[in-house]
């Protein structure tokens, strides 16, 4: 069936404190909402945004530039990406955003991976799309080390108008304590490829650093940015990123801290449990307004999390959709107040289902 009545699952106090959260912290049930699937039989949908006039766009991760137009897929990619692209292990193509004037210029911003004599990198382009069909591709942003393994993603434009991509340590651990280079950082730069004036390092696109994979990003109403980001072995956090912000990675893990550094702690993490965080949004609209949702990978839950005034300090975590999806990688909430998120089981580590991959949008009621 297409469309569920899904209850929200919880756990008691004692099983979450146990398991997932720092002793303390409850849990209690929010609202329920409805599960509708939007498309099926897609391979690693990556990145989800909906535009002004409703076209819901994605990526998959085999290089494909997608668009659902009035709830039907167009069966005829927007964008196909061709060699150099690669898509290897965990890279392909991956983060996805739209212009703050999209339906007048038609400018969306994407990021993959591309292979040459030297190994995998990274970058973020630009390209146009006319109707649904893009083209004139611009590189903002080149050189972005990648790997099989650890590549971030991630893109998205802020409040204040500047485009922040997520980097992975593309599993050179010592690069993310390496100001010179891009790996294991948030990077920030404008639409245009120019370093913003205010980064904390002049003339660098670099705004954080200590990073290990950092896959989501999201602003609460007080412009608060979280990103979410891979542990080692499980110790997997959600953090506040300040710009020129140094997370640890790979000094110290989790919430521990080191003698001389100034590291800063995350918000909340998994400890011992692995949650694979990848997708994140703060929801703006309906009942569950003011909670940050986290897909998760290893973890097949999306969390609820509900933080006091500040915005600084958890005080509520929910498992929604427990097991029931299997390994989620987004997170987006639309215009509407809808939650759209998609699955993640055809990527080589999950168990796909029938018609995986799927993208689902959330109703809650």
């Amino acid at each position: 069936m297409n469309r569920n009545f899904i209850p929200t699952p919880h756990l008691n106090a004692w099983e979450w404190n146990e398991n997932y959260i720092p002793f303390g912290i409850t849990s209690f049930p929010g609202p329920s909402f409805e599960v509708e699937t939007i498309a099926e039989n897609l391979y690693v949908p990556w990145s989800v945004v909906v535009s002004g006039d409703g076209r819901l766009f994605f990526t998959e991760r085999n290089g494909t530039l997608r668009v659902i137009e009035n709830g039907i897929l167009n069966p005829v990619p927007v964008y196909t990406f061709a060699p150099p692209f690669a898509s290897i292990g965990e890279g392909g193509l991956m983060g996805l955003a739209l212009d703050e004037d999209f339906l007048s210029n038609g400018y969306i911003y994407l990021m993959y991976n591309y292979e040459d004599s030297d190994g995998i990198y990274g970058r973020v382009v630009r390209m146009t799309v006319d109707g649904n069909t893009a083209s004139q591709e611009v590189i903002l942003l080149d050189g972005i080390p990648a790997d099989r393994i650890h590549n971030g993603g991630r893109i998205k434009i802020g409040p204040d108008g500047y485009l922040y991509v997520t980097a992975g340590d593309a599993g050179k651990r010592e690069l993310a304590q390496d100001i010179s280079s891009l790996a294991g950082k948030i990077l920030r730069i404008g639409t245009d490829g120019s370093i913003p004036p205010d980064n904390p390092f002049p003339g660098s696109p670099v705004y954080a650093l200590g990073l290990r994979n950092p896959q989501g990003l999201a602003w609460n109403d007080r412009n608060i940015l979280y990103a979410t980001d891979h542990g080692e072995i499980a110790h997997d956090k959600i953090n506040i990123i300040q710009p020129g912000g140094n997370y640890g990675w790979p000094l110290v893990i989790g919430d521990e801290e080191m003698e001389g550094y100034d590291f800063l702690r995350p918000v909340i993490q998994s400890g011992n449990d692995t949650w694979a965080p990848a997708g994140l949004t703060f929801v703006t609209e309906g009942p569950r307004s003011g909670q940050l949702l986290v897909s998760t990978l290893r973890g097949n839950v999306l969390l609820a999390i509900t933080f006091d005034e500040s915005g600084t300090e958890v005080v509520n975590v929910e498992r929604l959709l427990d097991g029931r999806y299997g390994r989620l990688r987004e997170a987006y909430e639309a215009a509407d107040g809808s939650i759209y998120i998609t699955t993640s089981n055809t990527d080589g580590r999950g168990i796909p289902d029938i018609g995986d991959d799927k993208i689902y949008r959330l109703v809650l009621s």
